[in-house]
């Protein structure tokens, strides 16, 4: 059942083993939400048909743990966990899991909202999209 509770990876994550294992850490848990990022085939204005993903060697994880910490300190929650992928994904493949566990759902909510959008602001992972018109790095995280 799912590895560590933060970790980047290139294989591909089961959401099920991953639900799993953030439900067997407490009975107390009464909502579990989750984010699944998937590879989009459009960006920008421009077909997409695979996405790399790069990380800054550790520090990738150390910052998702950091992040992990601060949802477990800011939120009424009991558990997260966030998986990366670092590796090249097609168009519909999956990219990144956050699993939120909680009492009641309005803070599991709010806490997996919080992860994403700061996950893409702090952690260092960069994405480079192969399209018609070659590899672009992008650089926003919308």
């Amino acid at each position: 059942m799912g590895g560590a509770t933060v970790r980047t990876q290139e294989e591909d994550f089961s959401i099920e083993e991953e639900v799993d294992a953030l439900r067997a850490v407490s009975r107390r848990i009464g909502g579990i939400v989750t984010f699944l990022g998937c590879a989009r085939d459009f960006s920008e204005g421009r077909d997409v048909s695979a996405i790399a993903f790069e990380q800054y060697a550790s520090m990738a994880e150390t910052a998702m743990e950091g992040l992990r910490a601060e949802a477990l300190e800011t939120f009424d929650i009991i558990e997260v966990r966030i998986i990366h992928r670092i590796t090249t994904v097609n168009a519909g493949e999956q990219i990144v899991l956050i699993v939120v566990g909680a009492e009641h759902r309005a803070s599991a909510f709010d806490a997996c909202r919080w992860i994403i959008d700061t996950l893409k602001q702090r952690v260092p992972i960069w994405k480079r999209e192969t399209t018609p018109d070659g590899k672009i790095w992008e650089s926003q995280h919308p």
